[in-house]
Formats: structure tokens, sequence, C-alpha cells
């Protein structure tokens, strides 16, 4: 099983593809040569053109009369600066703002907003890191296992449904540590974020998360999770001591039946609720007393039912059972 490594890079390591080599500076309204596919400046090129008809970069013959003609606007190519260059959107949208104030003589009526620089970055999408994001999170259930009226799902789903505001920056496994710690969830379950029914990386931050699935803040960032047993890694037995193998597999299968709740597989099953003593269908955040980026939570004690015995689990992963 091969692990796919992520290694962060520098924008500096972009700056090659996201910068226009006759102003020397990244892209602003980015358009491209259809010819040639090379991109610039619009302002840039505009004015380049009115005295060459060939590309700047590999000579190619734009066009034979009017090379304005094949030239385009690249949308994609601009919102991918502005996503990656932090502050570049905000920064141009108030140069134009502060131009056309002191030049209202020149005419801007059939320009878009953008043009005119009364663009928002909530209104392009723009997120930086260090924005705060509001999140929900709540305890995701398949809809097989979805049953009852439509008004008592709406009040389960409003009173196990949380919110939080974190940065942009902060990934998925900060939160998956953050649940850990607030559930006093125990570290032989894991515990999988989720946007709908999709897991997600450890490494994908909320701006990531927000880019990725195309959040529009009509609303939270909504994220769920789900917890399930850690997979435990599989004994390979050697043919010289066979029988004393046999003999270990069979009494780590029996001790696992054991540790596992009855009737549940233990590669699958979430993880019954801590603030539950029966088979609950999910787990929930409690009301809360510490305060966490301006939304508040408590830890439920930790109690897990298994047959007929209720056991309290600890962190250090000894237990106590009482019938």
């Amino acid at each position: 099983m091969t692990m796919h490594r992520t290694t962060r890079i520098k924008i500096t390591e972009l700056n090659p593809h996201l910068m226009c080599v006759l102003c020397g500076g990244y892209f602003i309204d980015a358009t491209t040569i259809i010819e040639c596919l090379h991109s610039f400046c619009k302002m840039c090129i505009v004015r380049y053109l009115e005295t060459s008809k060939y590309c700047p970069i590999c000579d190619v013959q734009v066009h034979k009369t009017k090379p304005l003609l094949n030239i385009r606007s690249d949308k994609t190519l601009q919102d991918i600066v502005y996503k990656l260059v932090p502050g570049l959107f905000k920064n141009e949208m108030k140069r134009r703002r502060d131009f056309y104030a002191e030049h209202p003589s020149v005419d801007v009526a059939n320009g878009s907003n953008e043009d005119r620089g009364e663009v928002a970055d909530e209104d392009k999408r723009i997120i930086t890191d260090d924005e705060i994001i509001s999140l929900s999170i709540e305890f995701f259930v398949q809809r097989a296992q979805q049953q009852g009226s439509a008004d008592d799902k709406q009040k389960e789903e409003v009173h196990n449904k949380r919110y939080l505001q974190c940065p942009a920056a902060m990934t998925v496994m900060h939160l998956r540590k953050f649940l850990r710690s607030k559930m006093d969830i125990p570290p032989t379950f894991q515990i999988e974020v989720m946007y709908e029914d999709e897991p997600l990386k450890d490494y994908y931050t909320l701006m990531d998360i927000a880019y990725i699935y195309t959040w529009r803040r009509n609303g939270p960032l909504p994220l769920k999770y789900r917890v399930r047993p850690s997979c435990k890694k599989m004994k390979i037995s050697h043919p010289q001591d066979g029988v004393n193998n046999t003999n270990r597999s069979e009494s780590d299968s029996a001790s696992e039946k054991a540790s596992s709740p009855a009737g549940v597989p233990s590669t699958s099953s979430p993880l019954p609720s801590p603030s539950t003593l029966v088979q609950p269908s999910q787990p929930h955040f409690t009301h809360i007393s510490n305060p966490i980026n301006g939304t508040t939570m408590t830890s439920p004690n930790r109690q897990f039912s298994f047959g007929n015995k209720v056991r309290k689990t600890a962190l250090n992963g000894s237990s106590t059972s009482s019938g």
C-alpha cells in the first residue's frame, strides 16, 4: 500500500506561471494569446500589440493586421492568481476605487462591478489564511438509517449540530483532535471528518475545503464526522510454529469479540454515543463550558454499552466492568 505524501510549495516557486513578463508583476485581468496560449496582463499586452504583431515570449505571429482579435480574457487563470496571492484581490479593488474617485469624469458605465473595484472578497469567494470561517459539525448518518417524521428529523438535526468559528488555515487534523478531546473518544477509535458523504484528507485546510467544494458563503461550512473502530494490523503466521500461532489467533479473535460491541462488525460500525448508556443512533456534543473560537463545549462522561454490561473506558486504555 503506497502512502501519498504531500509537500508544501512556496508561492515563489509558482511565480513563473503567475507573473507577467512585460511588467514583472502578478497577472491583473489575465489575457491569453490564442495562437500560443501565453498569458499577460490585459493592459500590458494591449499596449505591446500597438507596436508589434508578435508574441513577446515565443515571437509567434498573433495576427497579420489586427492582433487584438486573437487575445482572450482568461478568467480561470485570474481567479487562480487571486486565490494564491494573499491580499492581491483586495489591493487591486482598492486601487480601482481610488482611481475612479480621483477621476470622476472617466466613464465606466459599461464596466462591471469588478472593473470599478466594487466587489468584496465575499462576493468573489476569495478566502485568506487569517480569515475566520463559520462551520457546522454534526454526526454523519447514512440515508438508509434515517427514520422518523420530517419534524423529528429536523429537531434532532438542530439539537445535534454544533457551530464553530475557526481560522481558514486550520486543518482537518486539528478538527479531528478537537473532536477527540471534546467527545473524550479513546484512541482505539478513529474519527473521520466528512463533507457530505466524502471523507476529507487530514492536510486539507478549511480554505481548501471551501475552494474544492465551492462553498458559497450562504451559511456555515457544513461538515460531518463519524467514529469507527481502528483497523488492527494482520498477524503473519510462520509454518514452523503453526500450532502455536493457531492457538494464539484463536485467543486473539476471542478477546476481540469480547472487547467489541455485540453483533456489530469491527470495521465499519460507528461508535455509540459517549453521552448515552443505550445504543444511540449518533453521538452528540453536550452543552458547553470552555470557549473555543467563539463556541464552547463540554465533554461528557464516556460510557459504552456492550451487551448487558456497562463499560467505562479511560484514556489510558484500562477499563472496569459492572454488571
